[in-house]
Parts: C-alpha cells; sequence; structure tokens
C-alpha cells in the first residue's frame, strides 16, 4: 500500500517541490496531471489547492499534506499537525496574513473596518479577528486577492493598525485516521 502524499498546487508547489528535493526525494510536475511522479515507489503524489489539502486528509482521499495552519483552522478540518515546516513561496521564511489598505485609506486601524465589507480567502479566521477587535464587518469570500497582492508588490500597502495581520505558522504536514469519501468529492483529476 502507498503513502498518498499531497503537495500544494499552485504558489506552493516549486517551494515544497525543492522542500523534498534537499530531503533527497525526485518529484517531477507536469502542469497537465494532478499527479505528480516521485522516486520513491512506496509513495503516491497528488497535487491539491493549499485551501482544499486538510479536508482531503480528514476524508482519507490523502494519507498525509502540506498546507498551511492558517487553511486547517479555517475549514476547521479535524486532522492532526504532524510537523511545522517554515517555508514559503519565495524564501524559507514565515508568511504573514495583513489587512492591507491604499496609502491613501482613511482606514488606520481595525476599529476603522466598522460596517465596511471586508473580501478575503480566509473568511472565518478574518471574521474571528474582527470580532477578537470589537469590530462588526461583513466579510465576504474572495478567492482572487489581486488587489491585496498588487498593493504589497508595489509596496504601497500598509497594515491597518499593527496588530491586523495574523502570522501565519508556514506549512504543516497532517494527517488523521482514514475516512471514507466519495467519488464526487474527489478532484477531477482523481476519478
Amino acid at each position: 500500500m502507498k503513502l498518498k502524499l499531497g503537495i500544494p498546487k499552485g504558489s506552493l508547489e516549486a517551494s515544497t517541490i525543492e522542500l523534498f528535493g534537499r530531503a533527497g526525494y525526485v518529484i517531477k510536475s507536469n502542469s497537465r496531471s494532478y499527479f505528480p511522479g516521485i522516486d520513491d515507489p512506496e509513495i503516491e503524489c497528488m497535487l491539491v489547492r493549499a485551501q482544499e489539502m486538510a479536508r482531503y486528509v480528514e476524508k482519507g482521499v490523502l494519507d498525509v499534506g502540506l498546507t498551511g495552519l492558517d487553511w486547517i483552522e479555517e475549514c476547521g478540518a479535524d486532522v492532526v499537525c504532524a510537523a511545522e515546516l517554515t517555508y514559503a513561496k519565495q524564501s524559507f521564511g514565515k508568511v504573514r496574513w495583513v489587512v492591507a489598505v491604499p496609502e491613501d485609506s482613511p482606514v488606520q486601524s481595525a476599529k476603522d473596518l466598522q460596517g465596511k465589507v471586508i473580501a478575503t480567502e480566509l473568511v472565518n479566521r478574518t471574521r474571528q479577528y474582527l470580532c477578537a477587535q470589537g469590530v462588526d464587518a461583513n466579510v465576504v469570500q474572495n478567492r482572487r486577492s489581486s488587489l491585496r497582492s498588487d498593493w504589497s508588490r508595489r509596496g504601497r500597502a500598509r497594515e491597518a493598525h499593527g496588530e491586523c495581520g495574523q502570522a501565519s505558522r508556514g506549512p504543516v504536514s497532517c494527517r488523521t485516521r482514514p475516512a471514507s469519501i466519495s467519488a464526487s468529492d474527489a478532484p477531477l483529476g482523481a476519478r
């Protein structure tokens, strides 16, 4: 029986493959397949979005997967964090989530977000953070955070109040007891 290993697809894919390379494994990814090859006959890899990794582990589609602790907490998956790894797509440093606004924004602290609409990928974590700050805002799902990324890239982003950002602990590997899953729950490439 092979170990089913989840590799994060997308921005963390290359750095994860590099991390495994430093550990002596050779993983070969192909943009046309969800199943990269690995030089260990006892491991089978599958590419999965980091946001969905914990659910696939929880449901038993994967035995272990690498994802951010923020994504595990966001989806509320019942998994065990087996190890904490510090790396990111651009470096081997930690990643931080921040509340980013344009330089000329009237938002100067988290309190200034009272009654506002906030689009984020981390809806539950953002709601928790705002609640802890005593802020009532409408937090909505946004799978495309291009404005936040664009502001950060150009150096025009700033944190609204010094503690608005939630520091990510970086990717972690997670595992759980096997569970059943229906074919409709698996990604198209796994059916």
